[in-house]
C-alpha cells in the first residue's frame, strides 16, 4: 500500500518510497519551520557547496565548520563541551539549564532527591555525560570486568514489517528480544539483577602498506555472558555501540532533506561503486515516516526523540514520549517492572517535558571547534589526497542548512561536516549483522568527520568506529570495506608521504 500525502512544495520522493504523490516537505521534516529558498539562493548554494578542485589555499570560511555558530578550538580537554558562538545570552543561559540535566547524575527510587530519582531499575548510564564523556566519543571497556557506561549491546530478533511501514521498499523488520528488550543493560538497582556481562576477546590482523610501514588491526568479538533472565531468543542479533560525539547536532538536523536525498544512488547510476541510501524510519514524536538522521545507522528523525528513546533505554528514565518507568523493562522481567520508580507526581514522568526541551536545546548547540591550520602546507595537501581517493563520495564536505523561522542560531549557515548523512554497505569486516529500519546489517550512516582531530585531546581513552576497535584515525580506514574498499586499497598503496598527509588534514578537521 502507498500513503495518502497531499500535494505541497515539490520535493523528490525519497528512493524507497512508493508513493502516488510526491511527498510535501513536511513529511520528511515537521520538526522545522523554514522557509524555501529563492532561485537565486538555491543557485547560490549549489556553486558553495560544489566540491572543489583547488588545493593550494583554504576554501573561503573553511576555518568555521559550523559557520556562524563556530568556537575557537580550546586546547583542552573541555573543547567540545562548549555552547554555539552565536546564541544569545538568553540562549546562553538556557544551554547551560540543558547542560546540568545532560550532565546529572540520577539516582535510584525512593530518594530524598525525588528531582532526580527514577534512575534504573535497570541501564547501562547514570548520566547522558557519562556515555558521551565531555560530549566526545565513549570508551571501549579493557580489562576483565568489561564494564563501560559509554559501551553496549543492541538486541533484536526478525520480525515482520509494521504495517505503518509498508510504504517503505526494503523495510526490514525486528523486535525486541521478548526478555531483554532492544538493548542489553550492565548496571542495576539494588535488589534488581543486571541483565548481563559484556565479554569482549580480540583476534589480530597484519595490513602491510605501500612504503614498508605494517599496521595491526583488532578484530573485536563482543558477546553477552551472565544472562541473568535466561537465554537470548535463538534469533536473536546483538550490536556493539560505543558513544559517539555530541557536536554540531541541531546543524546536521537543520539540512535540508532534499539536499541530503539528492546525493542518494541506491542503484549506483553513476557507476562509482558508491550507492548511498537514506534511511526511513518511523518518528514516535510525529506519529509518521521520516527521514533518518541520527544514531549509527540513522535510525531516529529529530533530536528530540533521539534524547527521549535515549532517556529509556540508556539510563531509565521515563519522558512525555516514552512514558514507561521502567525503561526497557520487559514483561518477563517481573521484578524490574515492580521496583520502585521516579516521583512523577508534580512532574508527570521522571524529566517532564520542560527539562526535556532544554536538554533538547542543548544537544542542539553543542559546538563544533574551529579547523586549526587549514593554510598548511600539509594539510592541503592531504585534503587533496582525501579528495583524490574518494573520500568525499560518502564524507560530503558541504552543506547550507535550512533557513529556519524559529532557530536563527542554525539558519542559513555554510557548514563542514564531512557526512552525507546516508547509509553505506562497508563490508563484511564491520557488519554488525542487525538491521535497523532499512539499514541492512552491512549498513552504517556516514559518521561526520568535524572535530574528529580534538577526539584524544577532549578524551585520551577514546578510539573510532562503531565498536571501538579501531585505536587511530589510519586504522579506521583500514576497516573500511565494501562501498568504500577502493578508497581503502588506495590508501593503502599511497607512497608514506601523502598518507601521512592524509591523517594530518583529519588531524585538522
Amino acid at each position: 500500500m502507498a500513503l495518502a500525502l497531499p500535494i505541497g512544495l515539490a520535493t523528490p520522493a525519497p528512493a524507497g518510497f512508493r508513493a502516488a504523490e510526491p511527498p510535501a516537505p513536511w513529511y520528511l521534516e515537521p520538526h522545522l519551520s523554514s522557509l524555501a529558498r529563492t532561485p537565486e539562493e538555491a543557485a547560490r548554494v549549489a556553486r558553495v557547496t560544489t566540491p572543489t578542485e583547488v588545493f593550494d589555499q583554504p576554501e573561503a570560511f573553511e576555518e568555521n565548520p559550523a559557520g556562524a555558530a563556530t568556537v575557537e578550538a580550546r586546547d583542552d580537554r573541555e573543547a567540545f563541551a562548549q555552547p554555539g558562538a552565536n546564541l544569545t545570552f538568553e540562549q546562553g543561559l538556557e544551554f547551560r539549564l540543558g547542560e546540568a540535566l545532560f550532565d546529572k547524575l540520577w539516582v535510584f527510587s525512593p530518594s530524598s532527591t525525588r528531582a532526580s530519582d527514577g534512575l534504573g531499575p535497570v541501564y547501562n548510564a547514570r548520566s547522558c555525560q557519562r556515555c558521551h564523556i565531555r560530549d566526545g566519543r565513549g570508551v571501549l571497556p579493557e580489562g576483565p570486568d568489561y564494564r563501560s557506561a559509554s559501551t553496549f549491546l543492541r538486541i533484536s530478533i526478525p520480525a515482520p514489517a509494521p504495517e505503518r511501514m509498508a510504504a517503505v521498499e526494503d523495510y526490514i523488520g525486528m523486535a525486541p528480544d521478548p526478555v531483554y528488550g532492544l538493548q542489553l543493560q550492565d548496571f542495576s538497582a539494588p535488589g534488581i539483577d543486571p541483565e548481563y556481562r559484556l565479554a569482549i576477546s580480540y583476534q589480530s590482523e597484519e595490513i602491510a602498506l605501500n612504503g614498508g610501514e605494517t599496521v595491526t588491526l583488532r578484530r573485536p568479538t563482543f558477546a553477552a555472558t551472565d544472562l541473568r533472565y535466561g537465554p537470548l531468543h535463538a534469533q536473536a542479533m546483538l550490536s556493539p555501540r560505543v558513544a559517539p560525539p555530541t557536536i554540531g547536532l541541531g546543524l546536521l538536523e537543520a539540512i535540508p532533506a532534499a539536499d541530503i536525498l539528492a546525493l542518494a544512488d541506491p542503484d549506483d547510476a553513476d557507476g562509482n561503486g558508491i550507492s548511498g541510501r537514506a534511511n526511513l524510519v518511523w518518528s514516535e514524536e510525529f506519529g509518521q515516516v521520516m527521514l533518518g538522521r541520527f544514531g549509527l545507522k540513522a535510525g531516529k528523525a529529530t533530536l528530540y526523540e533521539q534524547s527521549a528513546a535515549a532517556f529509556s533505554s540508556d539510563v531509565g528514565i521515563s519522558t512525555p514520549l516514552f512514558p514507561q518507568p521502567y525503561g526497557d523493562c520487559t514483561a518477563a522481567q517481573t521484578a524490574c517492572r515492580a521496583a520502585p520508580h521516579g516521583d512523577k507526581d508534580a512532574r508527570g514522568t521522571e524529566i517532564d517535558q520542560p527539562n526535556m526541551d532544554l536538554v533538547t536545546f542543548y544537544t542542539q548547540n553543542v559546538a563544533v571547534p574551529a579547523r586549526r591550520n587549514v593554510d598548511d602546507v600539509d594539510v592541503l595537501h592531504g585534503k587533496s589526497v582525501f579528495y583524490d581517493a574518494g573520500c568525499i563520495a560518502c564524507h560530503q564536505p558541504k552543506f547550507v542548512t535550512h533557513r529556519l523561522t524559529d532557530r536563527s542560531e542554525q539558519s542559513f549557515q555554510l557548514i563542514w561536516p564531512y557526512t552525507d548523512l546516508l547509509l553505506h554497505d562497508m563490508g563484511e569486516g564491520l557488519a554488525d549483522n542487525r538491521p535497523e529500519a532499512r539499514a541492512t546489517g552491512r549498513e552504517w550512516r556516514t559518521p561526520p568527520l568535524w572535530g574528529i582531530g580534538l577526539t584524544h585531546q577532549v578524551n585520551e581513552a577514546a578510539t573510532y568506529l562503531h565498536d571501538g576497535r579501531a585505536q587511530s584515525l589510519l586504522e579506521a580506514i583500514l576497516w573500511h570495506g565494501g562501498e568504500a574498499q577502493a578508497a581503502r586499497d588506495h590508501v593503502i598503496a599511497l607512497p608514506p608521504d601523502d598518507r601521512a598527509a592524509l591523517i594530518t588534514f583529519l588531524e585538522s578537521l
